[in-house]
């Protein structure tokens, strides 16, 4: 399956290069600014969640009060996880993110594993639940008080994906000024919703917050989950790192976009629930499939259409960032030889990862065939807080083993210590309250083991799987006008 591009295949691809009169070498371009960091931060980040499910919380937490110091908690505790996740990505300055730390802390098969539950489960399941999300809240106003019918959806759904993974195909630039615009839109659409609460309060509605502790749930196993939710909402802060060798002036720009996305969101996410508690009874929030909107039914009256319009705006951005940079992620695991070459391979004219992009858009789409594809979700989730702990586990041995590496950027030793002891909490006690969700979870990330010995340990491959793999890269390359990265001296 994987193996490197022959000699014969780059022979052949000379003539395509020559013609392109490109003086540049053939690999990914560092475009991406400050600016453009924030917002892939917190345009990947402010997704669904914070307009659907802030209800996971509250029902896990059982209390308004301890709702709020969830999503306070879990915003500092994605800003500890962003601040090593800084050391990570400036002392291994390669993009693919937790792929590239694992390998680095602990060696090619944890770091396999962690690729292969990415590339079938976790990434492409978020993706084609943020499309549908966006294909749901897009046909609403067509079916006025009723759900659109799901194959409406999956096709609108589908089309969403393929036009985002087109454009960035075609240009970096153009991702990321769709990025920048819809970035700003999502974040328009929270301050409406900050404003309008605040506003409400203003006006004497206190009593949603006259007990905030009533009915606060103490069980270790419900704060896990209560806290999963609010993760989930604040997931996508270490995308930012999948794109490292895309990113101008890295060692600055990293952190920088860190540390002013990580508190801006958290800040927008407790003031956007604090509106919600205000206007919404608990009842009200547990009881509805999209917050925001019964927020907007409830307060804005006939502008309450707004609501769903930047609900979609926002799944739009996210969808498009999720796309960039995860797309990264494949890229360099098929580069250090873990998925099949042509996944490699960049775009002469473009200088994209074309196949790696085309590859992500087909699983997306085939994981939309899926009749539920949120059941998903409670599979992965206990596996990506595992691989997180890994990542963070390999900042601590790497300390241990290396303590001499060069680290542009060496936070604390706390901060990883604390997170790790968290991420080990949150890894635990979920298996006592959700055993088959952690079962299946890891019978997936087992999976992975014989793929590994077969298709990358395995050094006498049979001649008609090696023959294959070759021909699969020769018609890649040839069909999408695309070459292997060439290194810059």
């Amino acid at each position: 399956m994987p193996d490197k591009v022959a000699p014969a295949e780059r022979q052949v691809l000379k003539n395509v290069k020559a013609t392109d009169n490109d003086k540049e070498a053939v690999q990914l371009k560092k475009e991406l600014g400050l600016l453009d960091g924030v917002a892939i931060i917190v345009g990947i980040i402010v997704g669904a969640g914070i307009f659907v499910s802030p209800k996971g919380v509250l029902r896990n937490s059982g209390s308004v009060g301890q709702a709020l110091i969830v999503w306070i908690f879990s915003g500092l505790l994605s800003l500890i996880g962003a601040l090593c996740y800084a050391e990570l990505g400036t002392m291994i300055p390669k993009s693919g993110g937790d792929y590239a730390y694992i390998s680095d802390a602990f060696g090619p098969l944890p770091a396999f594993l962690y690729l292969w539950v990415a590339l079938f489960i976790l990434v492409p399941t978020g993706n084609a639940i943020t499309a549908l999300t966006f294909a749901q809240y897009i046909l609403q106003p067509v079916w006025p008080g009723c759900v659109p019918p799901y194959e409406a959806v999956r096709l609108l759904a589908a089309v969403i994906t393929c036009l985002l993974t087109a454009i960035n195909c075609y240009n970096v630039k153009w991702a990321t000024r769709v990025q920048d615009i819809f970035t700003g839109t999502k974040i328009f659409a929270l301050v409406i919703i900050m404003v309008a609460g605040l506003w409400w309060l203003s006006m004497g509605h206190t009593e949603n917050f006259h007990h905030p502790m009533d009915g606060t749930n103490t069980q270790p196993g419900y704060i896990a989950l209560a806290v999963y939710s609010g993760l989930f909402s604040y997931s996508g802060w270490n995308y930012l790192n999948f794109v490292t060798e895309e990113l101008k002036d890295p060692y600055k720009n990293l952190p920088k976009a860190i540390c002013i996305s990580l508190p801006l969101v958290t800040v927008i996410y407790v003031l956007a629930n604090v509106a919600y508690f205000v206007v919404l009874t608990q009842d009200e929030i547990l009881a509805s499939h999209a917050v925001a909107v019964t927020f907007g039914d409830k307060l804005l009256g006939v502008m309450s259409w707004i609501i769903p319009f930047f609900v979609a705006c926002s799944t739009f951005g996210a969808l498009n960032g999720a796309i960039f940079a995860s797309s990264r992620l494949f890229f360099v695991g098929a580069r250090n030889g873990h998925l099949p070459a042509a996944i490699a391979l960049i775009n002469v004219r473009n200088l994209t990862p074309m196949p790696s992009l085309i590859f992500l858009c087909i699983i997306t789409l085939a994981l939309l065939i899926i009749e539920d594809v949120y059941v998903l979700i409670n599979y992965v989730s206990f596996v990506e807080a595992l691989f997180t702990t890994l990542s963070v586990s390999g900042l601590l041995w790497l300390r241990y083993k290396s303590p001499d590496r060069e680290r542009p950027i060496k936070v604390s030793i706390l901060l990883p210590i604390i997170f790790f002891v968290i991420c080990a909490f949150l890894v635990t006690f979920p298996c006592y309250v959700s055993p088959w969700e952690v079962g299946v979870g890891v019978i997936i990330i087992l999976s992975g083991i014989p793929v590994y010995w077969v298709f990358i340990r395995w050094n006498k491959k049979p001649k008609w799987l090696v023959r294959t793999s070759h021909n699969f890269n020769m018609i890649c390359a040839k069909l999408f006008m695309c070459v292997q990265e060439e290194k810059s001296d």
